[in-house]
């Protein structure tokens, strides 16, 4: 049993991107703003990431390093955590004047409730953006209060 937690620990630290400057930055600017970002399946099935504001815990599929979208999804999970911190806890609209293209509606229009739709739009605008990741670093800066 040890055995085989060391084998799968070891292909998990594999396919971790440290040599991924953007990520690993993105994954610091998180952790200073107090998230904890764990690379493991996200509670929620079928998840590439996921926030729990409550806890600050962000997850991070591994399978999005095989799918080679580790950092769109974690620049989206970042929004969220904008999100939480411009609530103060609680997660809320960032009011940001973008939107997402249109290949990325149908990930945000299935949800029937509006606030998590818009939520989930405004989370999809910035990571479909050229400017993404410099983006999702002003926002943290911005609401996470980062320096």
């Amino acid at each position: 049993m040890l055995k085989n937690f060391l084998s799968s620990s070891l292909i998990l630290l594999a396919q971790l991107p440290t040599e991924n400057p953007k990520f690993m930055t993105l994954k610091g600017l998180l952790e200073q703003s107090g998230f904890q970002v764990i690379m493991a399946l996200p509670p929620q099935r079928g998840a590439y990431g996921l926030l729990q504001s409550n806890s600050r815990k962000i997850w991070i599929n591994p399978v999005v390093f095989d799918l080679n979208i580790a950092l769109p999804t974690l620049i989206h999970e970042s929004v969220h955590a904008a999100q939480v911190c411009a609530g103060e806890g609680t997660i809320k609209m960032l009011g940001l004047d973008i939107e997402p293209i249109n290949q990325a509606r149908p990930y945000f229009q299935h949800y029937t409730d509006i606030d998590r739709r818009d939520l989930e739009r405004e989370a999809y605008a910035v990571q479909t953006q050229p400017n993404s990741f410099d983006l999702a670093i002003s926002l943290l800066k911005k609401h996470c209060q980062i320096k």
